[in-house]
């Protein structure tokens, strides 16, 4: 089937209670084990795309090797641009086919975030494209942005119900205590405030940087209503540890499809698991 909007998965999200898994693509192999996950687990999937990725594959290798996967599709995938940080990156996007996109302006001062969200906003709604937005900022590192800990501040709940009354953004990111990358130790989310937002705001919730928060937690989150779990570091954790285990036993391997083939395997499998504990399996 064609790709569809995430705004789309994640209202059938909201009113079935569980959240839809955006899971980070950066080559053929990891888009081949989304396609698998889903179709095994007949689970709808958001395929998304950083600013690392785009830089690495080049876009059009990116919306070719996605729209060709939900076209062999029996379950709705979307494309999204995760963490764009400027208006012309995703215009980029919208123009090649992304049925969905990300303007982080969490940076800017709030009135700067809003202005900038609804100038994506005014042209990827006039395409049928959804829009992410966020507020807070969320520690680690992701490709090329990096919020040192001591920078990295939760989202307040007021600031959070003013941003979507003023931009009427499809989703919104909130930072509730996760972070991008390798966690030091084990995160603590804040599910009051996380409680507080969704009770306050109109628009679904997302959680980055949620790899390595324990699945119990995850499930929480999701009670409480977030609707889109972003999952990188456990992908690339799979991947590179199944590729280092082939090279590990046969040192002089020199075929990429015999590393590559269980790496791609290993991504499958977690996404399946992710799956699982989104509560999306079977929801497609």
């Amino acid at each position: 089937m064609p790709l569809v909007s995430v705004k789309e998965l994640l209202a059938k999200a909201e009113e079935g209670k569980y959240a839809v898994g955006a899971f980070n693509v950066n080559n053929m192999e990891i888009v081949q084990a989304i396609l698998a996950a889903a179709e095994a687990e007949k689970a709808p999937v958001i395929m998304q795309a950083s600013q690392g990725a785009i830089k690495y594959a080049g876009i059009e290798y990116i919306y070719a090797l996605a729209n060709l996967a939900a076209s062999k599709s029996t379950v709705p995938m979307a494309l999204h641009l995760d963490h764009g940080t400027s208006f012309d990156q995703c215009m980029q996007c919208i123009r090649y086919g992304f049925t969905s996109v990300m303007i982080d302006g969490s940076k800017l001062p709030l009135e700067e975030n809003i202005a900038l969200t609804n100038k994506v906003i005014e042209v990827a709604r006039a395409t049928g494209v959804s829009v992410e937005a966020e507020l807070g900022k969320i520690g680690g590192t992701e490709d090329d942005i990096h919020v040192d800990e001591k920078d990295a501040f939760f989202t307040d709940p007021e600031e959070a119900r003013y941003f979507v009354e003023k931009t009427g953004v499809d989703a919104l990111a909130i930072a509730i205590g996760t972070a991008h990358g390798q966690y030091k130790g084990v995160p603590q989310l804040d599910f009051p405030r996380l409680e507080k937002i969704v009770g306050m705001v109109k628009a679904p919730i997302v959680l980055h940087g949620s790899s390595g928060v324990p699945d119990e937690a995850i499930q929480e989150a999701i009670r409480l209503g977030v609707r889109k779990v972003n999952i990188d570091t456990n992908i690339r954790e799979a991947f590179t540890g199944a590729c280092r285990q082939v090279l590990e036993n046969n040192a002089k391997e020199i075929d990429p499809r015999k590393v590559l083939a269980p790496a791609r395997e290993a991504a499958t499998q977690i996404i399946r698991e992710k799956i699982r504990v989104f509560g999306s399996s079977g929801r497609a």
